[in-house]
C-alpha cells in the first residue's frame, strides 16, 4: 500500500529519521501542502505516538530524543513560513520546561505554534528554575507564561514556579498556562495556574483566550 506524504512524514518522525523528515517536509511544501497541515496531520500525531510508546516502555529516552530531533528538524523549515507575513501581534509569552525536566518536544511544538499565531516568544529552554522564570517576567514583561512537564516527578516544579511568581508580586501581571503528560485540569487549578492545555493546538487557542480576557 502506498503511503501519503503525511503518513511518510509521520513514520519518519516516529522512527527518528531527521534527514527524511526534512526531505519530506520540503517535498510537502513543494507539493502545496500548508505548513499547518504538516504540523497538525503528521508532526503532532507523531509526537503523540512517540510519547505513547515512551509511556508504555516501547520507547526509552534515546528513541524519544531522536524522534524529538526529527520533529525539530522539520519545524525549523516551517518556522519562518509560520512566522512570515503580516501576522497580528497576539502578545508576548515566556515558555519553558520546568526544573528537573529536560524534555522539549512538546514545548518546542507549542513555541512554534505560538509564533505562527502571532506571539512574540521567549523560549527559556528546559530545566527552568522558579528564579529564572521570575527574572524573565521582570525582563520581558510577558502577557503569558507557558510551562511544560513530561514527567510526574517534575510537575511539582510548576507549583513552585507559580508560587515564586506570586511571592515576587508579579502574579497579577501574567497569565499562567500549563501542559504536559502528567497534567490535567484539576492539577492545574491546584497548582494555581490560569489554564491547562493538552496539546499544541489547544495551547494556542487557550493562550489567545487568556490574553484577550486580560
Amino acid at each position: 500500500m502506498n503511503m501519503t506524504l503525511l503518513e511518510e512524514l509521520y513514520e519518519a518522525i516516529v522512527d527518528g529519521d531527521d534527514d527524511l523528515a526534512v526531505e519530506l517536509t520540503r517535498k510537502g511544501l513543494d507539493d502545496g501542502i500548508q505548513p499547518i497541515t504538516l504540523i497538525d496531520d503528521a508532526m503532532i500525531p507523531a509526537m503523540t505516538e512517540a510519547g505513547r510508546r515512551f509511556e508504555t516502555e516501547e520507547y526509552f529516552v534515546p528513541e524519544l530524543l531522536v524522534a524529538g530531533r526529527a520533529i525539530k528538524a522539520g519545524l525549523e523549515i516551517l518556522r519562518p513560513l509560520l512566522s512570515a507575513g503580516d501576522l497580528h501581534h497576539a502578545g508576548r509569552v515566556v515558555i519553558g520546561t520546568v526544573q528537573g525536566d529536560l524534555h522539549d518536544i512538546g514545548k518546542n511544538l507549542v513555541a512554534v505554534m505560538f509564533e505562527g499565531a502571532g506571539f512574540d516568544v521567549i523560549d527559556m529552554g528546559t530545566d527552568v528554575s522558579p528564579a529564572e522564570v521570575v527574572a524573565a517576567i521582570e525582563e520581558h514583561n510577558p502577557d503569558l507564561v507557558a510551562l511544560s512537564a513530561l514527567l510526574t516527578t517534575t510537575m511539582l516544579s510548576m507549583q513552585a514556579i507559580i508560587e515564586a511568581i506570586d511571592t515576587a508580586g508579579l502574579r497579577d501581571d501574567v497569565r499562567v498556562l500549563v501542559g504536559g503528560a502528567p497534567m490535567n485540569e484539576e492539577r492545574a487549578k491546584e497548582f494555581g495556574a490560569d489554564a491547562y492545555a493538552d496539546n499544541a493546538n489547544a495551547a494556542v487557542r487557550t493562550a489567545l483566550e487568556l490574553v484577550a480576557a486580560a
